[in-house]
C-alpha cells in the first residue's frame, strides 16, 4: 500500500495518550528526548470541549448514555463498547466485553480515580499460593515511582499501616458522607475495616491546580483540572517542552522494523483521509492499552519476527485478565424523606474496604476483593433503584393499592421521598492469571482502516465465581447490619453468581506480560521487548498478575520507571544510536 512517510526521525514515537503514554511523554520531553504521540482519536480539551457543570434535564435524554458515550451522555470519555467501524470478535463461549477510548487522554476520562498501589504480596503470589506466576520485579522497585507520581499528580488518603495497602504521599482526605458513615458503622460492627478512600483529586491546591470544589462531576472532565486525567496534568507540560508533537486520528497499524528486527517506526492510517502514514523513530513505546498494544505487535510480522513483534515464546495476548465484579443494593427507610442536604463532596467515593481476609485459609477461592461503596443525594441520573416501579412499593409499609411506577405528581412526590434511600456496594477482584485466557489476531476479519481484528478466547474459573458468591453474601449481610432491605436476591450458580461479564470492569491487564525468561514472556523487568531492544511497552499489558487493585497507579508508576530507563540507556548510548 502507497504510504505518506513523515520527514522528522523522532527519539521516540509513543502510540496512546492515556495513563502511560501521557507519563511516557512527561519524563522523555523532559529528559531532552523529541516526541511523536500518535492518538488514534480526537483532541479533547476539558474546558472547551466538557459539560462539568451542565444539568441533566438540560439534555432531552436526562443524561441517559448513548452508543459513543454509554456511561451518560455527558461522560467525557468518547468510544464505547462498540466502535462503528472497529469490531472485535470472540470465540464461542466467550463473553468478553471491550471499551475502547477514541480520544486524546483516553480512559484516563473514564475511570473512578481510584488509586492505588499495589502491596507487596501482589508481586509474588505463586510463591504465596503456588497458582499464576511471581513478578520479575517487586513492591521495592515500585515503591520509589509510586511517591513520585503521589507527589506530581496528588492523591487524598490517610495512612493506615495496613501492610498488603500500602500508604502514600496523601493529601487530606474528605470526611464520609452520611450513608458512607452507615456504611463504615454496618461494617465495623461485622469486623471489616473501613478507610478513607484514595482518590487522584486534589483536596489542597498543588502545582498550580486548584483542590477540588465539590462538583461531583469528574466524570465530565475537569475544567479546573483539580482530578487526574493526562491531557490537564501530564500533556500540558510535556507539551511546554516544545519537544512533544501530537498527531490524532491516527489508528496505529504496525511497528516497522528492519532486517535485524528492530523498531524503525510505526505505521498508521489516518482515520479521516484513509491513507498510511508513517513515522520514523529512535525507539517505539506502545501505551494504547493492554489489548490494542498486543494487537499492534501481532499484526508487526517479518522475516525477523514472524509470529509478531518479540513473540518467539508465543506469550503475546497471553495470560489476559480481567478485576471480577458484582453489585449488591439496599433500601435503607430511616433515609426516606431525608431533608435536602448537599454533602456530594467529590466525584467518587470517601471510604474504601480493602480485603480483609488475606490469613484466611479456609475460604474456596485463592485471591481477594475490595468493596466500593455508592449512593447519597447527588444529581440525579437516568433512573435510580432499578426504576421506580421496584423502589415505590415500599413506601406507607408496602401498601401500595395502585401497585409501582406511575406517573404525575405522586409520581414526583415518590422520586423526592426516595432519592438518597438507597446504598450500594460494588465488589471488585482478582482473576488469577492464566494461559487459556488471551486474544488473538481474527485473520478473517478486518475494520474499516483494513487492520486485522482481535479475537477473545476469555472464561472465569470457579476461582472467581466463588469470590463473588462470598462478595455478595457479605454485601447483602452489611446492608441487613445497616439497617437496610437487600433489592436483589443473590444469583445462583446458574447465574455464575451474579459475576460481570469478562472486561466489563475495564481493568483488562496481560498479554504482553514481563518476565526474566524470553521462552515464557514478551518483556523483560523494564517492559523492554526481549527480541527487539528499542520497543517497550508502558501500559498494563507487561503486569504479570490484577490484584483486586484499580491498575491506574501501577500503569502510571511502571510507566515512569520505564521511560527514565529509556532516558538511562540513551545516554549510555545502549538505544537511539544507529
Amino acid at each position: 500500500m502507497p504510504y505518506i512517510q513523515t520527514p522528522t526521525v523522532y527519539d521516540v514515537c509513543i502510540v496512546g495518550s492515556g495513563a502511560g503514554g501521557g507519563m511516557a511523554a512527561y519524563v522523555l520531553t523532559k529528559a531532552g528526548a523529541n516526541v511523536v504521540m500518535l492518538e488514534a482519536g480526537g483532541d479533547w480539551d476539558t474546558a472547551r470541549d466538557g459539560n462539568m457543570l451542565t444539568w441533566n434535564y438540560e439534555s432531552p435524554r436526562r443524561g441517559k448514555g448513548t452508543k459513543a458515550r454509554p456511561f451518560g451522555e455527558f461522560d467525557a470519555c468518547d468510544g464505547g463498547w462498540d466502535i462503528e467501524g472497529e469490531p472485535y470478535t470472540k470465540a464461542e463461549g466467550t463473553e468478553w466485553d471491550w471499551f475502547r477510548a477514541r480520544m486524546l487522554g483516553g480512559r484516563t476520562n473514564h475511570w473512578g480515580r481510584i488509586s492505588l498501589r499495589f502491596g507487596p504480596d501482589d508481586f509474588k503470589r505463586h510463591s504465596i499460593d503456588g497458582k499464576g506466576h511471581d513478578w520479575p520485579i517487586g513492591y521495592e522497585d515500585l515503591k520509589p515511582y509510586y511517591d513520585r507520581v503521589d507527589d506530581l499528580i496528588g492523591i487524598f488518603g490517610s495512612a493506615e499501616g495496613v501492610y498488603n495497602e500500602p500508604d502514600g504521599n496523601f493529601l487530606p482526605a474528605p470526611k464520609p458522607r452520611c450513608y458512607e458513615m452507615m456504611v463504615k458503622d454496618g461494617a465495623s460492627k461485622l469486623g471489616i475495616p473501613v478507610i478513607p478512600s484514595r482518590l487522584s483529586i486534589l483536596t489542597r491546591d498543588l502545582g498550580g491546580r486548584p483542590a477540588c470544589h465539590y462538583c461531583g462531576q469528574c466524570n465530565r472532565g475537569c475544567a479546573t483540572r483539580s482530578n487526574f486525567s493526562t491531557q490537564t496534568v501530564l500533556l500540558p507540560p510535556a507539551l511546554e517542552t516544545g519537544r512533544l508533537t501530537i498527531i490524532p486520528h491516527a489508528m496505529a497499524r504496525e511497528v516497522l522494523t528492519d532486517t535485524e528486527g528492530e523498531a524503525t517506526g510505526v505505521s498508521y492510517v489516518d482515520t479521516r483521509d484513509l491513507r498510511e502514514y508513517q513515522v520514523r523513530a529512535k525507539v517505539v513505546v506502545l501505551a494504547a492499552s493492554a489489548c490494542e498494544s498486543a494487537r499492534l505487535m501481532m499484526n508487526s510480522k517479518s522475516p525477523r519476527h514472524p509470529n509478531g513483534l518479540s513473540n518467539s515464546s508465543d506469550v503475546l495476548g497471553r495470560y489476559l485478565t480481567d478485576s471480577t465484579g458484582g453489585d449488591v443494593m439496599g433500601y435503607f427507610p430511616q433515609l426516606v424523606d431525608m431533608p435536602v442536604h448537599n454533602d456530594d463532596g467529590v466525584g467518587g467515593m470517601h471510604i474504601y474496604i480493602p480485603w480483609w481476609l488475606e490469613k484466611d485459609k479456609s475460604l474456596p477461592f485463592s485471591r481477594g476483593y475490595h468493596i466500593e461503596t455508592w449512593g447519597g443525594r447527588g444529581m440525579p441520573g437516568y433512573g435510580f433503584g432499578g426504576g421506580i416501579h421496584r423502589a415505590n412499593d415500599k413506601l406507607n409499609g408496602g401498601d401500595r393499592t395502585r401497585g409501582g411506577g406511575g406517573y404525575g405528581l405522586q409520581l414526583k412526590d415518590d422520586y423526592r421521598r426516595l432519592w438518597g434511600s438507597f446504598i450500594g456496594m460494588s465488589g471488585r477482584g482478582e482473576m488469577i492469571a492464566r494461559w487459556e485466557n488471551h486474544c488473538a489476531i481474527d485473520s478473517d476479519v478486518v475494520d474499516r482502516f483494513g487492520i486485522p481484528v482481535l479475537k477473545f478466547d476469555v472464561r472465569w474459573s470457579e476461582e472467581e465465581l466463588l469470590q463473588i458468591k462470598h462478595f455478595h453474601e457479605t454485601g447483602n449481610e452489611i446492608i441487613r447490619t445497616m439497617g437496610g432491605e437487600p433489592m436483589w436476591d443473590i444469583p445462583g450458580a446458574d447465574q455464575d453468581y451474579g459475576i460481570t461479564r469478562p472486561g466489563q470492569i475495564i481493568h483488562e491487564v496481560g498479554t504482553t506480560r514481563m518476565g526474566n525468561n524470553p521462552e515464557s514472556s514478551v518483556l523483560n523487568k523494564y517492559s523492554q521487548a526481549h527480541e527487539s531492544r528499542n520497543v517497550f511497552v508502558a501500559d498494563a499489558g507487561p503486569f504479570v498478575s490484577q490484584p483486586h487493585k484499580n491498575p491506574t497507579w501501577t500503569i502510571l508508576a511502571m510507566s515512569m520507571r520505564t521511560s527514565e530507563y529509556i532516558a538511562s540507556e540513551v545516554l549510555k548510548r545502549n538505544l537511539g544510536t544507529a
